[in-house]
């Protein structure tokens, strides 16, 4: 996927909407993917999974790729 603003980031914003992690899979991020949706899931048990939910879907919109 290209640079931050791109199409694919509104795209991966958009899946870790539904699914936290999810944006970042698709971004090619699996570790950061798995981070975000372990994280999500244990802290929505405490009700603030919404914290962790919001980081992913901002860390999704804002990735840059190296290079």
């Amino acid at each position: 996927m290209s640079g931050q603003g791109s199409g694919g980031n509104v795209i991966a914003a958009l899946a870790s909407f539904f699914i936290p992690g999810l944006g970042q899979l698709l971004q090619g991020r699996l570790l950061m993917a798995i981070t975000h949706f372990v994280l999500a899931a244990v802290l929505w048990l405490i009700l603030l999974g919404w914290a962790i939910h919001l980081w992913s879907i901002l860390d999704a919109a804002l990735f840059k790729p190296r290079g």
